[in-house]
């Protein structure tokens, strides 16, 4: 009776496994199997991987090292296999997943794969600087219009840098391959490795297997924004024009990494100058061939805060040449900043609000510089019907001050409309480029006024033609009648005077007679 149930169990437990059977090949083989219930249609599926450009079987990758991994995928079944989505478990400790993480989304899809036929995808992988020398179980998950397919798995060894390793203790640079054991973290394995890096001509260059003649330098050979003109605060598109400098050897699988120094003080903080729109700074191109030119663009937002001035920007390049040797290098981009130029004017004072022709008015207010940018040179002049006035030079008026405008205006003829006046002020930015703007106020020039005691009504004015008779007459009749009062009174004096004299000579005679 138990040999009946394990019998049963044994038959029950092979019917599960029959359906998925997944066997591991060597040298990183993995192949999947899978029938429907009827048994009529196979999808088989059978998966490779090898470093791209290196036909050795060892798939190794040294701290900081960039190399591509293919994975080939082989349609095993009898039935044509469509949309196949290849997505790595990426892990964000090092422990799990060995590679710098540079993408959001991971996933390839292969269109299309037949039966019989074999198809590949190819990722660019760089190794963590902290990783250490182990081997990695690298999972994939694959999903295919027909149906899901079991994790297949790439076993993969990283290891230091050369430079670290020969700083090992000897003991540990050549291990006993007995006491690798299976692999796992402890593991080490004496494999040939790719040239070391070094530096030359600005260019850090690594991996490779083939003696280098010469060194593929990709440079910027100029670059433009859209618009030319940037305002801080608005965004605009950084068109960079690259150029490889190599006549014999092409470029490719490049990533590019656009980096703004921080900028800003005080309460504003500091940050960077430059945010990538789309919050990801990182461009990636697919080659350039030998001697060619491209351009790669990315869409950026300037801080509103920026003062009018240029601003750097670091661009990093990472790419590799035929024989997946690496190379780094970068260069740095001077980006011009527009500030718009803010102010306020203050209310016009005028010191009469109406003039006569011939007199003066004081013209008066203030010029409040609100920007981030200088104002130079500000001058002031007075236009308008019936006035006249010297123009006002105020000088340079710094970012959040202000300044006073103070100038006089003369009326020269009778205004015959409403009195509406302007005062024009012009300035200039950093580069001397003029700019203006113009201010209204109100002043009314009146008929010039005469003096009231040398007005004359129309009977009393004289008559400007002929001799003046009539005074002259006048003043002969005044003199005459003068000179005959002092003819008269004369007379009379001397007529009472001999009066007198005859007087006393009566009494004199009088006198003598009687004695």
């Amino acid at each position: 009776m138990r040999s009946k149930k394990r019998w049963a169990a044994f038959l029950l437990c092979a019917a599960m496994v029959l359906p998925a059977e997944v066997y591991a090949k060597e040298l990183n083989t993995e192949k999947e199997m899978m029938t429907t219930e009827e048994g009529q249609t196979q999808i088989g599926l059978e998966m490779t991987s090898q470093i791209e450009g290196n036909e050795s079987d060892v798939l190794l990758y040294r701290a900081g090292e960039t190399k591509n991994l293919l994975l080939n995928f082989t349609n095993t079944g009898n039935t044509p296999l469509t949309c196949v989505n290849v997505t790595p478990r990426v892990k964000a400790n090092t422990d799990a997943w060995p590679f710098e993480i540079e993408n959001k989304n991971y996933t390839q899809t292969v269109d299309a794969i037949a039966p019989g036929e074999t198809k590949s995808v190819s990722y660019a992988f760089t190794a963590r600087q902290d990783v250490v020398s182990r081997y990695y179980k690298l999972k994939f998950d694959l999903t295919c219009a027909e149906g899901t397919i079991s994790e297949q798995s790439v076993f993969l060894k990283t290891d230091v840098k050369e430079e670290n390793q020969n700083q090992q203790d000897p003991g540990q640079q050549n291990p006993d391959p007995q006491d690798q054991g299976s692999g796992e973290q402890n593991g080490s394995v004496s494999y040939p490795y790719d040239a070391g890096g070094v530096y030359n001509g600005g260019e850090v260059v690594s991996g490779g297997g083939e003696t280098k003649t010469g060194v593929p330098r990709v440079i910027v050979s100029g670059f433009n924004t859209d618009p030319a003109e940037i305002p801080a605060g608005s965004n605009f598109n950084l068109i960079v024009h690259l150029q490889n400098t190599s006549q014999d050897t092409a470029v490719s699988n490049m990533l590019f990494e656009f980096n703004a120094p921080a900028e800003g003080a005080e309460s504003s903080g500091a940050a960077p100058a430059f945010l990538p729109v789309s919050g990801s700074s990182s461009v990636y191109l697919d080659h350039i061939p030998a001697g060619g030119t491209k351009d790669i663009a990315i869409a950026l937002n300037a801080r509103a805060d920026l003062l009018q001035k240029p601003y750097s920007i670091e661009l990093s390049m990472k790419y590799q040449d035929g024989n997946a040797t690496q190379y780094e290098g970068h260069a740095a981009l001077a980006i011009p900043i527009k500030q718009a130029a803010r102010f306020e004017f203050s209310e016009v004072e005028v010191s009469s609000p109406e003039i006569a022709v011939g007199d003066e008015a004081n013209i008066m207010c203030n010029i409040y510089n609100l920007g981030r940018t200088k104002l130079y040179n500000v001058k002031a002049k007075f236009e308008g019907e019936g006035i006249k006035g010297k123009e006002v030079f105020v000088g340079h008026v710094e970012s959040g001050s202000s300044a006073a405008i103070d100038g006089m205006v003369t009326g020269e003829k009778e205004t015959t409309g409403d009195g509406r006046m302007k005062m024009i002020v012009t300035y200039e930015d950093e580069a001397g480029a003029p700019y203006s703007t113009e201010q209204e106020f109100q002043l009314l020039v009146t008929p010039k006024q005469e003096d009231a005691g040398m007005v004359f009504s129309p009977e009393t004015e004289p008559e400007k033609k002929g001799f003046p008779i009539l005074p002259v007459g006048i003043a002969v009749v005044i003199l005459a009648g003068g000179i005959a009062a002092v003819i008269i009174v004369k007379k009379k004096k001397q007529r009472k005077l001999q009066e007198e004299e005859e007087s006393l000579a009566d009494e004199f005679d009088r006198l003598t007679e009687d004695e």
